[in-house]
């Protein structure tokens, strides 16, 4: 903005409570003190507010009473005059148009136009291009971490460390409105003043910060404006104004979800999800973008990205009875967009992007307890599907992470005894054994077994799947007594149950072949071929506990020194593995689902 340019429109446009009126006054300042231009500050937020403050923009610029008269009882155009004013101005300035949240009031009344002789700096939440044609569009997001823990150190000197408050900073998405309302918070405290420390604790253990930023707000002439719980409000009602309330709607689905970005394929289920038309979805979504409620984030795979303390304020106002709908709602989407039977050994990459979602569903219901155990379940369920691809596809680190966050939200949801609840279990135990941490898997299987035991019965199948669980991590423990009891009282369990030839039951029969070498291995090898025979009859040759059976029986054999037996199973083995898997080969650990569930398919 040096002087001498003119004929420019400069649009600041971002989210409600990012600050774009503070970057205004920040370039305002230096326009008036290092520029030497006219600074003119305009309230735009309302018809009336901008025709006063375009009058007396007009004022300032030297029209005459007669002339502002005249125009404020109609009988000249107002706006003509103003610009006619500031094109014929002396000196070069700057005109702020503020809070410009509805485009429409500066077009009906043709207030917003170029001069010569400035620069028109407007700041809104409306990203729609077309409001703003020849117009410099520039996105105002929320502040680096560094610069966000500082924010929080200037305004609550003396409360806590600097990365306390980046630590604060970062649950708070880094958002200037909530970070100033948490600063004040601080400041203000008399009678039992709060450290960060304390304050960040309180955002980590409550589902909902926003009752807690709000009593950070102080008191001023647009108070909407200030609060957390209400400065989006502003925009969901121009959107339902615009005849979109179909936006509210989505924009409260995507409060069951994270603020991390959420793939927008998944938005295409919406429709069959019962929640909204199908037709509408778009338009919705694009009502949102517009008003800077949500963002696209380009990558690998474009994204949808809402900020988190705006999904925490929206999920606050979504009335009682739409809760319920609303969870099945999420629960469907994400269903849809998880392999129902995850492939073992072939890497996902979308399954990642998914994770935080599954998560924030099972957290958001934490702070909806008027839904019901069925909405609770049907979000566990979807967690559950998510470890188990994680799982499969050989990211046992995020497996892991995924299913111990899972099981704590839902046995908070539905109890310790919940069978989705003991299911989670099973899976940190499965990634624990996987990574290594023997002793600590074996601890929880042996734990989860009793409670399984004791819930679903001695000879249920969950029962018997932790029996091999257990025994893996028990051989490896040279607890092989133990680990060997436990192996044959899966399969005696399952064939009592299933079937002889039930691919659970042959499951079990093959994990016999991966003990070490040794007499119980001795044992158990001579009856690996006849194993491996079973599963080519009753599963077909690329069938997974076949292949597994395969490989097992091969490595038994080598272990027990009968390697002219061992050597053409092994290259069998090998190619099916590598046409089926590409050379990946899947790991096989009795992680079938119980018939019922689904198709029974091993592992």
């Amino acid at each position: 903005m040096s002087e001498g340019v003119g004929n420019t429109v400069l649009v600041l446009h971002g989210l409600g409570g990012s600050g774009k009126t503070a970057v205004a006054c920040v370039l305002f300042e230096l326009a008036i003190r290092d520029e030497g231009r006219v600074g003119l500050w305009v309230n735009a937020s309302d018809p009336a507010s901008l025709r006063a403050g375009m009058l007396a923009v007009a004022a300032d610029r030297g029209a005459r009473d007669g002339e502002l008269t005249a125009a404020r009882n109609g009988l000249r155009a107002a706006a003509d005059l103003v610009w006619q004013r500031l094109d014929g101005s002396e000196r070069p300035w700057l005109l702020v148009l503020d809070s410009a949240d509805d485009p429409s009031v500066l077009r009906e009344g043709g207030w917003l136009r170029t001069s010569p002789r400035g620069t028109v700096l407007v700041t809104t939440r409306q990203a729609a291009g077309h409001w703003w044609p020849a117009a410099e569009l520039l996105h105002v997001g929320v502040l680096p971490r560094e610069e966000a823990a500082q924010v929080l150190c200037d305004l609550a000197p003396g409360t806590g460390s600097s990365e306390e408050a980046a630590a604060i900073a970062d649950r708070l998405g880094r958002l200037p409105l909530a970070l100033t309302l948490a600063g004040g918070f601080l400041a203000h405290q008399v009678i039992t003043p709060w450290t960060m420390e304390e304050y960040g604790r309180y955002l980590r253990e409550r589902p909902d910060p926003i009752e807690l930023l709000d009593q950070g707000a102080v008191a001023s002439v647009d108070h909407s404006r200030h609060l957390a719980s209400r400065t989006w409000q502003l925009s969901l009602d121009q959107l339902v104004a615009q005849n979109l309330p179909e936006a509210v709607v989505l924009l409260r689905l995507l409060a069951c979800l994270a603020h991390d970005p959420l793939p927008v394929t998944l938005l295409a289920g919406v429709g069959s999800a019962q929640l909204l038309p199908a037709a509408r979805v778009e338009a919705a979504l694009r009502g949102l973008l517009d008003h800077s409620l949500t963002e696209l984030v380009p990558g690998g795979v474009l994204g949808l990205r809402t900020h988190g303390v705006l999904l925490d304020s929206v999920a606050r106002t979504v009335p009682a009875e739409e809760r319920e709908r609303l969870v099945g709602a999420a629960a469907v989407l994400l269903r849809q967009a998880l392999p129902a039977d995850p492939e073992r050994g072939l890497r996902d990459d979308r399954l990642a992007l998914h994770a935080p979602h599954a998560l924030a569903l099972l957290r958001r219901l934490t702070s909806w307890p008027e839904t019901s155990a069925g909405a609770a379940e049907s979000a566990a369920d979807c967690a559950l599907l998510l470890v188990t691809g994680l799982h499969r596809s050989g990211d046992y680190a995020s497996a892991l992470d995924v299913a111990e966050r899972a099981a704590d939200l839902a046995r908070d949801l539905l109890g310790h005894d919940h069978l989705v609840v003991l299911k989670l279990r099973q899976r940190v135990g499965k990634a624990l054994d996987r990574l290594g941490r023997l002793e600590e898997a074996a601890d929880l299987h042996r734990a989860l077994l009793r409670d399984l035991e004791r819930v679903c019965g001695q000879d249920a199948p969950e029962t018997l799947t932790t029996c091999l669980h257990l025994s893996r991590p028990l051989t490896w423990l040279g607890q092989l007594p133990e680990a060997v009891g436990l192996m044959h009282r899966a399969e005696s369990g399952r064939a009592a149950r299933l079937g002889p030839w039930h691919p659970l039951t042959l499951e079990a029969r093959a994990c016999l072949l991966e003990l070490p070498a040794g007499p119980e291995l001795e044992r158990e090898a001579v009856a690996g071929p006849v194993v491996v025979a079973d599963c080519h009859r009753e599963l077909g040759a690329d069938h997974p506990v076949t292949l597994s059976a395969d490989l097992n029986c091969a490595g038994a054999l080598f272990r027990t020194g009968r390697h002219v037996e061992a050597l053409p199973m092994a290259r069998r083995a090998l190619a099916a593995h590598e046409r089926r898997f590409g050379g990946r080969l899947p790991h096989h650990d009795g992680c079938a689902e119980p018939p019922q569930q689904r198709a029974p398919r091993g592992g």
